[in-house]
């Protein structure tokens, strides 16, 4: 089925629906990785965007239950360049059509990828429509045009969890809190585990695997949970997850974050991060097309080390805006010297842009979960 997709610059791309008749619109960006499609569809940082992939084939191994990363599919659309219907891989359940079609997310092929991200590349991240309907593409250009823009745009709330969950034998087990009220009662493993309170801002399940692997017993909470019910929890730790859309919104976070400085060590990434920079008084601004893909090299400050890392963030901390005094930057982007970490010189705080979980990625950056049990004491 024929489809195209409008750039709000006017530029449009022809291209073909592998998923049935359909119209979406929202950010459209690219991911650089080789592999990994489906930790890409269902990372919740990509909430409203569509997605394109850099990587020409597509599909090949099919999906499995094992590598979601949320509990649904969170890309507002997923474009690539050639779909591969014959998967062949000893996990897979089924093919990435059914997979997008079942949960109702339009997927186009026969698109030519690198003329789209070489666009982006020069113009910038920008709102998009793809559609089937045959029509004028100048009609969808000014679709384009009237959406909102990511920047300014909150959408932390629209993929937090509506309710506290455990992290147990590698799935959330909802808690009910009139029958389980979140305050210090609630740990089992108080005695022979660190406890973390996780701060659910598009929480990818990797991250609690990650944590889970270090022994530390985890409830997470949605966004909207106020400091002084975490304090009521009596965690040793707590930590701030990845998510999408502009920080500087997230205002219920960033309050938070702030009332917390000081109280337990604090470990952030991505959102996570940004939303502590705002939280200690930096600021934040949009990236022109943003960092996606799992092939990013960031140099950690203290030792020279580069470290191949996992990102997906469009927004990053404006180092200058950091009390030098208070706050030390550890990391930093090797392809545009952007901030992708810093500590805190007075209280345990450590927070990094990256997503040291990866899924899908490299492992070089898996020691800050153990920097932050360290933390923990």
């Amino acid at each position: 089925m024929k489809a195209i997709l409008a750039l709000e610059d006017g530029r449009t791309f022809p291209c073909r629906s592998f998923t049935g008749a359909g119209e979406v619109g929202g950010e459209v960006v690219f991911n650089t990785s080789m592999s990994g499609y489906q930790e890409v569809l269902t990372d919740p940082s990509y909430s409203g965007q569509l997605v394109t992939m850099t990587y020409p084939l597509i599909g090949n191994y099919g999906i499995n239950p094992e590598d979601m990363e949320s509990g649904r599919v969170q890309v507002a659309a997923f474009l690539i360049r050639e779909y591969q219907p014959a998967y062949s891989n000893y996990r897979a359940s089924g093919n990435l059509a059914d997979y997008l079609a079942q949960n109702s997310i339009l997927g186009v092929d026969c698109l030519d990828t690198r003329a789209l991200t070489r666009h982006i590349r020069e113009t910038g991240a920008m709102r998009a429509v793809l559609s089937t309907a045959a029509g004028d593409p100048d009609a969808l250009v000014q679709k384009a045009r009237r959406l909102p823009s990511m920047a300014g745009l909150d959408l932390a709330k629209t993929v937090t969890g509506s309710s506290p969950y455990r992290w147990h034998e590698g799935r959330p087990e909802m808690l009910d809190t009139a029958q389980t009220p979140l305050d210090a009662r609630i740990w089992r493993q108080r005695h022979s585990q660190q406890s973390v309170v996780a701060i659910d801002f598009g929480i990818k399940y990797n991250i609690l695997r990650r944590l889970a692997e270090h022994d530390l017993e985890i409830v997470v909470v949605p966004a909207f949970t106020e400091a002084d019910t975490i304090r009521r929890m009596e965690p040793h730790g707590v930590f701030l997850s990845n998510g999408p859309g502009d920080p500087e919104p997230v205002g219920y976070g960033i309050r938070t974050v702030r009332d917390l400085l000081g109280y337990r060590p604090i470990f952030g990434i991505c959102l996570g991060h940004q939303i502590l920079g705002l939280a200690l008084g930096g600021k934040t601004y949009k990236l022109k097309f943003g960092h996606r893909g799992a092939n990013h090299p960031v140099k950690q400050l203290a030792s020279g080390r580069v470290e191949i890392t996992s990102q997906n963030h469009g927004f990053a901390v404006d180092a200058d805006s950091l009390d030098p005094d208070k706050v030390e930057i550890t990391h930093i982007n090797l392809n545009d010297n952007t901030l992708e970490g810093f500590r805190h010189k007075e209280i345990p705080v450590l927070a990094v842009q990256y997503h040291p979980e990866a899924a899908p990625g490299p492992h070089d950056a898996r020691y800050l979960f153990d920097d932050f049990k360290k933390m923990m004491g």
